[in-house]
């Protein structure tokens, strides 16, 4: 007897690792894209998935559905181990009613969310659905709101990562929204709240699903996904590499790595990379990768907002996160895109207990009615706030310009900067020399009739202010600057730094939460 239930208890595991079926296995693999168990099996170490509620049928009698229980019901969920660190995923089976989200999935997906808050460790959900499912009306729905709330409650305790591997629309979107990281492939997947069927009969828009919603819309338009790869072996193997930098909450460190780069490391071409014209732009990536561990970063929304750099990188072995201007774009300028971009990152980075290094040269903010009208006020107010906020260290190195409102809002010593360093070159003033002579001069250059008396005059003047205020050290005298370094030592001073950093203590006034302007 004891045989024959366990021969049962094989073949019906047997039966559910089938999904929906072989020939809807076939159909997935036809696409180009793997089932929700593949998925698995590639993301977690080998042998260390534990599937849980295996077992669990959909409870709807709508329409027929009673006819057809399908164990599993449309999604895997369980735990297992990214380089032996425990993790909680669950991957949408699109072989059972196209991944169509019921009540019971809900809660096999709530199931471990709700683990993964008890014991501190990540959750990983990989999206492959046709939203909810209609026959169960407002119990599916019901399992949204479930799900979304489960993402709210651990945002800020533990890392939540979205992998979008086929549609994810309507609603469904909301939960990977909610989530620190999406990363979407490049072939197969779309996110969008309205499908362009509907989109064409509201709006008469014609407009197909990649271009509405697909990878290469929301990794360089509208920010939605912070990561995409090519196929979803090469997302997954990213997945893994982001798990590398990541506590496993917000109550631990991320993971330090043993570091054979020499903490002292010199890179004398640091001293000649910065152009001695001003208005030259160089790549900021050469500088980050001269100074990181074995210049090695891992780069967070790469195709969008250009202008700013924001990534993750090893010094001394140690997480940190860096946001650099790039004024190798829009040269390096803050806009309403790269203010949110940096402001997001710096937040996430301080709910996990991650250095933040900022390298500046940033000209300003972008000026003209497109970006006031978009509202860079409140946008350009959140990076203020993203750093005022921040209480983990915070190391910052103005590398050539640092004018004005874009200066304060780059982590300057006023927001609590811990460390602010400065090159011999930089420039750290209300604006740059050109804009600053036609304000406090411009009267008296109109009165000069003779246009070479008249050049020659802004010459001077623009040489006065040069020499008073396009320097580090008019800052440096008044303690705004702790320090002007040579460039070729950055990355021993930045270590050094965030070393003398590690016992910090800082907190915020006690709130409910704050208010930061959305």
């Amino acid at each position: 007897m004891a045989t024959d239930k366990i021969s049962n208890l094989l073949a019906m595991r047997e039966q559910a690792r089938l999904g929906g079926g072989q020939k809807r296995i076939d159909a997935q693999h036809a696409k180009g894209k793997m089932t929700a168990r593949e998925r698995i099996d590639m993301l977690l170490d080998e042998g260390s998935f534990e599937e849980m509620d295996m077992f669990v049928t959909h409870r709807c009698t709508n329409f027929g559905l009673d006819k057809e229980h399908i164990l599993g019901d449309g999604v895997v969920v369980g735990q297992g181990t990214i380089d032996g660190r425990l993790v909680f995923v669950f991957a949408q089976d699109f072989t059972v009613s196209g991944g169509s989200l019921s009540e019971t999935m809900s809660m096999k997906i709530c199931h471990v969310m709700d683990k993964a808050m008890k014991v501190g460790a990540p959750i990983i959900g990989i999206n492959d659905s046709g939203g909810a499912r209609i026959q169960e009306g407002p119990n599916a729905l019901a399992g949204f709101g479930e799900i979304f709330e489960r993402n709210i409650l651990a945002s800020g305790v533990v890392p939540q990562i979205s992998v979008i591997f086929g549609p994810c629309a309507g609603g469904a979107v909301y939960s990977p929204a909610l989530t620190d990281f999406i990363m979407m492939s490049d072939t197969n997947s779309y996110m969008f709240i309205t499908g362009p069927t509907v989109v064409k009969s509201v709006t008469g828009e014609v407009v197909t699903a990649d271009d509405l919603g697909g990878a290469a819309v929301h990794a360089s338009r509208t920010g939605v996904a912070h990561l995409h790869a090519p196929t979803e072996e090469d997302a997954i193997a990213d997945i893994r590499r982001l798990m590398s930098f990541l506590p496993s909450n917000n109550m631990e460190n991320a993971p330090e790595m043993p570091c054979n780069d020499p903490v002292n490391r010199v890179e004398e071409v640091l001293d000649t990379l910065v152009p001695d014209n001003p208005n030259k732009p160089y790549d900021m990536k050469e500088i980050i990768y001269a100074i990181v561990d074995n210049g090695d970063i891992f780069e967070i929304q790469e195709d969008y907002a250009k202008n700013v750099i924001c990534c993750f990188a090893r010094f001394n072995g140690a997480v940190t996160g860096i946001i650099a201007n790039q004024p190798n774009f829009m040269a390096g300028v803050l806009d309403c895109d790269a203010s949110r971009k940096a402001a997001r990152f710096v937040r996430f980075c301080d709910a996990f207990n991650i250095p933040i290094l900022t390298l500046v040269d940033v000209p300003g903010f972008l000026p003209g009615t497109g970006q006031e009208y978009a509202g860079i006020i409140v946008h350009g107010a959140k990076l203020m706030f993203a750093y005022g906020e921040a209480t983990v260290p915070k190391v910052t190195v103005t590398i050539r310009k640092s004018y004005g409102g874009s200066h304060i809002v780059m982590s300057c010593k006023q927001l609590r900067g811990d460390f602010n360093y400065s090159w011999p070159g930089a420039e750290i003033a209300v604006m740059g020399p050109d804009g600053a002579v036609g304000v406090l001069y411009g009267k008296q250059a109109a009165a000069i009739e003779d246009p070479a008396e008249k050049k020659k005059f802004l010459a001077e003047k623009e040489t006065e202010y040069r020499e008073k205020f396009a320097n580090p050290y008019m800052a440096a005298s008044m303690g705004y600057i702790d320090d002007v370094i040579e460039p070729h030592n950055t990355r021993f001073r930045v270590i050094r730094a965030f070393e003398s950093l590690k016992n910090k203590r800082l907190s915020n006034p006690p709130k409910k939460h704050s208010n930061i302007p959305l």
